[in-house]
């Protein structure tokens, strides 16, 4: 499973691009206005030269027209660059034209296997599930990838499925159970990833003993 990274901290995807765990990022403009830049666009040059892979930005635009002219300027501001379209009605005729000029979509919003269905056969590379999103209004947000893995898979759809709005670690891990090809994921969950008491106990025992054989060397 590959992990993209889910904001436009340009610090953050250095640190973990070091880690070897930045396969590519997602933005949106709520992340871009937590970024404190307004030159968007060279943001986004410069996320793309760190990372080397994917990253989605996202179109403001909410009619089809307005979605295609922003997701083709976007799309020519790097090689990278992935246009992130909502999941509506005018965003699958956006999703459509531009898939059909060759440029990478990801569908973003998407919260329902029929709205998956419906982008896959739009022609958008990449779908974007928001599972934190649908536990919060007490729905299985896992079960919606599940589902849409399956349907995926029934008919050999090549749209790569990248779990989105994850809050925690566990979501993470039942995305790569049920073979979800993507998670995009906060870096303060990637730091949570890593840690574990057990290890934490043991590596602290370890330099313990460490500092005991040097000290009998004395």
């Amino acid at each position: 499973m590959k992990f993209f990274i889910d904001t436009a901290d340009l610090d953050d995807i250095k640190e973990i691009k070091a880690m070897g765990m930045c396969d590519g990022v997602t933005t949106n403009p709520s992340l871009m206005a937590k970024a404190g830049r307004k030159d968007t666009d060279a943001l986004l040059r410069e996320i793309c030269a760190v990372v080397q892979g994917p990253v989605s930005g996202e179109v403001t635009a909410l009619d089809a027209e307005g979605m295609v002219a922003e997701g083709e300027r976007l799309a020519g501001l790097d090689p990278h660059m992935v246009v992130k379209i909502p999941t509506t009605y005018e965003g699958l005729k956006a999703i459509a034209a531009l898939s059909g000029k060759g440029i990478r979509v990801n569908a973003t919003l998407v919260f329902s296997v029929n709205q998956a269905l419906l982008v896959a056969k739009a022609g958008a590379a990449y779908v974007s599930p928001f599972v934190g999103r649908l536990d919060d209004v007490g729905e299985d947000g896992m079960q919606l990838i599940s589902d849409i893995v399956e349907v995926y898979q029934n008919y050999e759809y090549d749209t790569e499925v990248i779990v989105a709005s994850v809050r925690h670690p566990m979501h993470v891990v039942d995305s790569a159970l049920l073979g979800a090809d993507i998670a995009t994921i906060p870096p303060q969950v990637i730091r949570k990833l890593v840690a574990h008491p057990l290890t934490d106990k043991g590596l602290a025992a370890f330099m313990a003993d460490w500092d005991k054989l040097q000290g009998g060397q004395g």
